[in-house]
Order: structure tokens, then sequence, then C-alpha cells
């Protein structure tokens, strides 16, 4: 039995600013929703579904204690997004080159001038 696909992938659900804020909040710790949503200027439910997002794409843990849902940073996910974009960092190194030797070339020729 296959399981389902995710209806969020690690990019849809970074791609929000909140959501990357709430990731950055749970790096260190575990937190209910009433504390998390202290932490902006939304309401809790507003909080709750960004942390739906965050769950569906598999980037933070939920867990029962009581009658509070708990919710933590899951990295595993952002590996796929650290893959992602260490293929495209060899473009960003290549031209990062380019522009240095530019830079430097345009100087030599200034203070030979």
């Amino acid at each position: 039995m296959t399981q389902p696909l995710p209806k969020y992938d690690v990019f849809q659900a970074i791609a929000d600013p909140t959501r990357r804020q709430l990731l950055q909040l749970l790096t260190d710790q575990e937190m209910p929703v009433t504390v998390i949503s202290g932490h902006f200027p939304m309401s809790r439910t507003a909080v709750s579904k960004h942390l739906r997002v965050l769950a569906e794409a598999g980037l933070v843990k939920e867990r029962k204690v009581g009658r509070e849902t708990r919710y933590r940073l899951d990295p595993e996910p952002l590996r796929e997004l650290k893959r992602w974009l260490a293929y495209y960092e060899r473009y960003w190194e290549n031209k990062l080159s380019m522009l240095k030797h530019y830079v430097e070339s345009d100087e030599s020729d200034e203070t030979t001038s």
C-alpha cells in the first residue's frame, strides 16, 4: 500500500515568511500553539493553519500532551531543499568568480593608467 503524497511540499511550505518564522521559533524547543501564537500578530486559528501546512510538508511534528498539541521542528525534509540548492550553487560560485575577476582587472587597469 503506497502512502498518499503530502498536500504541500517543502518548497511550498517555506515560501511563506510566517512559516519560515515558525520554523525558526521551533528550532530549539517544542511549543503548544497557545505559546506560538503569542509570537505573531495574528489569530491562533491563523497560526494553526500555518502549522498545518508545515506539518503536511513534514517540517513540524505534532505531539499530544493531555489536551494540548505541541509542535517541534523536524529538519529532515529540509535536506531535500539543501540538495536542490547545492546543485545551483555552482552557478552562483561561477558568477561570483567572474565578478571578482572583472573587479580586480578593472582595478588593475585604473592603477596602471
